[in-house]
């Protein structure tokens, strides 16, 4: 299926790694310009360095803490000709009310949660002025079945819930789309080391922990390219009817009574 979006722009944050990565992967293939934004330079250039070499396009490394407002007003500047935004970034932490202080649960929500509001409230003006836009929010499926282990990030993944199908719902009368994508458990680096440190406390050898990942379904997390991959689409005109609402991919675990 051709998705039409060859010299599109799209804008990428958290893209050194995981989910970004892959998006970026996968939007390049299919001929778009990239913008991509993170903390971790390095890892950052040299995926758009590779991208740029096998794919002819353009690709730009912005180096950017979401977290500090002057640099989001910077990365919202140069990507104020983004026709895609992704918004990817995030690190919330695992932890019980108990666990998680005030502190920690601020500085979480000020990538994740205000990081996303506040970027999209930036693009989202330059894609008004333009009549044409596409927002895709990269939540969380914990926003959905609740979790008490990880409270801080099962509230922040339902407020963007709200924030995608609040704004999404009237976007398209500015000619703006504006989807979530809600992945279950994917098989990033950071669910590797979180499993890697469960099997080395509960069997002794952390290399057995894909045994901890069996009762997933098909006995194994999502793939990056699984997210990366909808997202694609739903930035298509393939998908130019969709807005205000969250795709879960979590191969039906959220669904699942038990």
């Amino acid at each position: 299926m051709d998705l039409n979006l060859t010299g599109r722009t799209v804008l990428i944050t958290g893209a050194s790694k995981g989910i970004g990565a892959a998006a970026a992967e996968a939007f390049a293939e299919e001929g778009c310009d990239l913008i991509l934004a993170a903390r971790s330079g390095e890892a950052l250039e040299a995926l758009a360095g590779r991208l740029r070499s096998q794919h002819q396009i353009q690709a730009r490394a912005v180096v950017t803490d979401i977290r500090d407002p002057e640099q989001l007003k910077a990365l919202a500047e140069a990507g104020r000709d983004a026709d895609i935004l992704v918004n990817n970034a995030g690190d919330i932490p695992g932890g019980t009310l108990e666990a998680v202080d005030e502190e920690k649960w601020r500085h979480a929500w000020e990538l994740k949660v205000f990081g996303y509001i506040n970027l999209t409230r930036a693009i989202y003006a330059h894609m008004k002025a333009r009549g044409s836009g596409v927002i895709i929010n990269d939540i969380g499926a914990a926003g959905e079945r609740m979790d008490a282990g990880y409270i801080a990030g099962s509230t922040g993944n339902a407020a963007l819930y709200a924030f995608t199908r609040a704004l999404g719902g009237k976007s398209l009368r500015d000619g703006i789309r504006v989807v979530g994508v809600s992945p279950g458990p994917v098989e990033t680096d950071r669910i590797v080391t979180l499993m890697k440190t469960a099997a080395q406390r509960r069997f002794g050898d952390e290399d057995r922990y894909r045994e901890l990942m069996a009762n997933y379904p098909r006995g194994r997390p999502a793939k990056p390219r699984e997210i990366a991959d909808l997202m694609a689409f739903l930035a298509s005109d393939r998908s130019a009817y969709t807005t205000g609402v969250v795709f879960t991919v979590d191969g039906g675990i959220s669904a699942s009574p038990g």
